[in-house]
């Protein structure tokens, strides 16, 4: 039987960062779970689709929209169980048999979420986003999202919208996300530029901007100019 599961993951000047990112998913291709990579590019000029290349990706280039790039890289992907990445999360050792355990149970998990960062604040953040991805059903992307192609297509799949495309997921799928027991590590740079406290506050003020009905254009904007 041909492997289910096709990787995708959104890429804007992510050269630094993408290696090791794929370099995890090797594990998946040894592990017989992984069909195809789907990097999906919204205009990076640095090494960013050299590095793609060279890993036999299946390349997407279009406008940089964080939804509409995983929206089109989503189509262009030809597995039965969906894995949506960010180019700077990198995914746990023993990966595939947690992601084959969800897929034989079907529907959608995302992982706990870890930072490359030691001290209290890092595992503090860490703590409330998997404290609210188990109560509220509200993973955000840097913890990844597997989620079956039948799910995923009865909800209409990724909003092509700059910003929130991960809570808007979330909100359609209406707590029906999974925790997976195994916590991916994501950078904790801007974290650490911004400060933890500072930038925290800042990505919940900007969720419930969301919520309340405000454009996500709009926030993306106040997000770029901040970031």
């Amino acid at each position: 039987m041909r492997a289910a599961l096709s990787v995708v993951i959104p890429t804007l000047n992510a050269g630094a960062n993408l290696g090791g990112c794929l370099g995890a998913l090797m594990e998946g291709v040894e592990a017989g779970v992984i069909r195809e990579l789907v990097v999906t590019d919204g205009g990076s000029d640095d090494a960013t689709l050299e590095i793609a290349d060279a890993a036999g990706a299946v390349i997407v280039q279009s406008g940089a929209s964080r939804g509409g790039q995983l929206r089109r890289g989503a189509q262009a992907a030809g597995g039965e169980w969906l894995l949506f990445l960010h180019s700077d999360t990198v995914l746990p050792v023993g990966w595939p048999g947690v992601v084959s355990a969800q897929m034989a149970r079907g529907g959608a998990g995302a992982f706990r979420l870890s930072f490359d960062a030691a001290g209290m604040m890092p595992r503090l953040v860490a703590g409330w986003a998997n404290l609210r991805t188990r109560m509220l059903g509200l993973p955000y992307g840097d913890q990844a999202l597997l989620i079956s192609r039948v799910t995923y297509e009865a909800v209409g799949g990724f909003a092509d919208i700059p910003l929130m495309e991960d809570v808007a997921m979330a909100r359609a799928l209406k707590g029906r996300i999974a925790l997976l027991p195994l916590a991916v590590t994501t950078s904790a740079a801007r974290y650490q530029r911004a400060g933890w406290v500072r930038r925290g506050g800042r990505n919940l003020g900007l969720v419930i901007r969301y919520l309340c009905g405000a454009d996500p254009v709009r926030l993306a904007e106040t997000y770029r100019r901040k970031s």
